[in-house]
């Protein structure tokens, strides 16, 4: 769903800065096997039929936090797990779980979906979660998702929420000449303009293409009022400290990216899903905002610290 990041170099480096103010779920464009700059947060053997799970995350905050969270829920049931952080792109962590390197991976439904079937359709949760658990290699499996979504969704101040009675996206339909701010490729998307207009009926959309993926500048025009609506990925911490609205999709014009634990067969167990599951059950979309804003903040704490309080305040500890 995401803008591909590696379109170009300097493309890459300026959206890695995005990213790690925003979280931000990583698209299918991989960056190849290279996993240069990755680190290991503690020790561990992740090979194929190892018992001590090895939980990787991709490079940017909130995979981070996620893998930290899932190696210390393990380890509060006894289970030998640690955590390999930092690894990149999608491609490679992929690999790293089918070479063994890894086991454990904190993924997102729809994009992991279209990684293994570039012509994937499918939008709502349960349908994209089907066709996922269909599209996987026989190596590896996918646990129980959790309600918590980073992915794009449609934003409007509070005010201008009040002002026009707005709930959902649907909702945005009786507003004349609405405004829109987003990357520049959302006039084209599917879940953009052209789905605006076909699975919602809004005509007539004034589009502004501002290319920070949501950041300060589309935050800015949204803000300042010179947008009524703004593309900005749903983990966003901008969105609670500015009390945005994010609007509900009903029709599920934008895919589901739930958040889901990807792992190696030979490295599931009873007392793996049971943990995990435990842990999916407590993670929201505001749970990720929380997070997200929490890792941002002036004090820059470790995910390994911020993921620590999470499971001691959802009795996961």
């Amino acid at each position: 769903m995401k803008v591909a990041r590696l379109a170009a170099t300097v493309a890459a480096a300026g959206l890695a800065l995005t990213l790690a103010a925003c979280g931000g779920n990583p698209t299918n464009t991989a960056s190849g096997s290279d996993t240069s700059g990755a680190s290991a947060s503690s020790s561990g053997s992740g090979g194929s039929g190892s018992t001590a799970p090895v939980v990787g995350s991709a490079s940017f905050p909130e995979s981070e936090v996620l893998a930290e969270i899932y190696a210390q829920a393990l380890q509060a049931k006894g289970i030998d797990a640690s955590t390999h952080l930092d690894i990149g792109q999608r491609e490679a962590y992929i690999g790293a779980l089918k070479d063994g390197s890894i086991s454990l991976f904190p993924e997102y439904t729809g994009n992991l979906l279209t990684y293994f079937q570039p012509n994937a359709t499918q939008t709502a949760p349960d349908d994209v979660l089907t066709a996922l658990k269909a599209a996987l290699p026989d190596t590896l499996t996918v646990l129980t998702p959790a309600a918590a979504e980073d992915k794009d969704s449609y934003n409007v101040t509070a005010d201008f929420a009040a002002k026009h009675h707005l709930t959902s996206i649907a909702d945005l339909k009786g507003i004349s000449g609405l405004s829109l701010a987003g990357n520049p490729e959302l006039k084209t998307r599917s879940y953009g303009v052209p789905g605006l207009q076909k699975v919602y009926g809004i005509s007539g959309i004034k589009f502004t293409a501002i290319s920070d993926s949501g950041g300060p500048a589309t935050l800015k025009a949204l803000t300042s009022g010179k947008v009524d609506v703004a593309d900005i990925y749903s983990t966003t911490p901008s969105i609670t400290q500015n009390h945005l609205v994010t609007l509900t999709d009903p029709q599920h014009l934008i895919a589901a990216q739930n958040v889901i634990p990807l792992i190696r067969k030979d490295h599931d167990n009873a007392t793996v899903d049971q943990t995990l599951d435990a842990v999916s059950a407590k993670l929201t979309t505001q749970s990720l905002l929380d997070l997200n804003a929490k890792l941002n903040g002036p004090s820059t704490p470790k995910a390994s610290d911020v993921a620590a309080q999470w499971l001691k305040d959802n009795g996961l500890a």
